[in-house]
């Protein structure tokens, strides 16, 4: 065999070993890619410690033998945190929920819970205190008659929760200019009220600032003034049990706000829910190569 013969199938042999080992290489990279998604995670973000939600998020982290550290934050932070990792297409788990104006801007989704302990759907409730009913009949009927749906809050949550500029009440004004035909519904036949105060509890998620405001409005609307007052799930719970404040719209039920629920069903009123289809869980940007929670590291 001549020397340039040799020399050919050197080289071909040679070409055809590089192609390889790069193909192999892309292979590894792919498979390293995908299992970064879940192996370079260290913790969940989560929001206020105590909630229902972060409740629930404990009780998961267990049930699948994590090992993630459960972060306590806020909203607001946890929506900084979840952007910045967007933006660095990085791998990140939150606990958030659905409605929420983030599910219109990024693309996002629950990973699946086989276990259910984060629940399935869950409802908003509009909870008041005994004797509303009696004192401000009004107000009382009212809170009764609200129902909207979940287009209808993320669409009061994606003009503030977008926009800095514009607060909550402005985005609740614009959203009931826009649907007289449905605020007319929970306003008919309702006596409007002259020098009488009805104070709302809420907690400062973007879901209880929407419904809250939406509601207030219409109560001013009713005659009344009306006092909105933040506050933690639980205390508002116990508020609402001693007669402090008159009315909630924040209680995710059965699981977010189940035990609180439960200390408290003796002493308040659950009018039922005011938005339905609701869901919470554990949530990650759709680039992410995982769809479970069984997909995350375990102990």
């Amino acid at each position: 065999m001549s020397s340039i013969v040799k020399k050919g199938i050197a080289f071909i042999s040679i070409s055809i070993l590089l192609i390889l080992a790069a193909c192999q290489g892309d292979t590894d990279n792919n498979n390293s890619e995908e299992d970064n998604a879940a192996a370079d995670i260290s913790e969940i973000v989560g929001i206020e410690p105590g909630s229902g939600t972060m409740n629930i998020a404990e009780e998961t982290v267990e049930a699948y033998n994590l090992d993630l550290d459960l972060l306590p934050s806020t909203e607001p932070a946890m929506i900084t945190e979840l952007q910045r990792a967007i933006e660095n297409e990085e791998p990140i788990v939150v606990t958030l929920w659905q409605p929420h104006w983030m599910f219109s801007e990024y693309d996002l989704k629950f990973l699946e819970d086989p276990q259910g302990t984060l629940g399935e759907s869950e409802n908003i409730h509009t909870m008041v205190r005994q004797g509303l009913e009696d004192e401000h009949p009004s107000a009382y009927k009212l809170l009764d008659n609200f129902y909207w749906e979940v287009p209808d809050m993320n669409e009061v949550m994606a003009k503030f929760g977008q926009n800095e500029d514009v607060e909550p009440r402005e985005a609740a004004e614009e959203w009931i200019q826009d649907n007289r035909d449905k605020v007319d519904a929970w306003t008919e036949g309702i006596e409007p009220v002259e020098n009488e105060t009805i104070e709302l509890a809420y907690v400062n998620w973007d879901t209880e600032l929407s419904s809250t405001n939406v509601v207030a409005l219409v109560l001013e609307e009713l005659g009344y003034t009306v006092e909105l007052t933040p506050l933690d799930m639980g205390i508002a719970f116990e508020s609402l049990s001693v007669g402090e404040v008159d009315g909630m719209l924040i209680a995710w039920l059965p699981v977010g706000a189940a035990s609180y629920a439960e200390q408290y069903q003796d002493e308040i009123v659950d009018l039922g829910p005011s938005l339905e289809g609701a869901q919470q869980g554990f949530v990650v940007p759709e680039y992410m190569e995982i769809d479970s929670i069984e997909d995350l590291p375990t102990k």
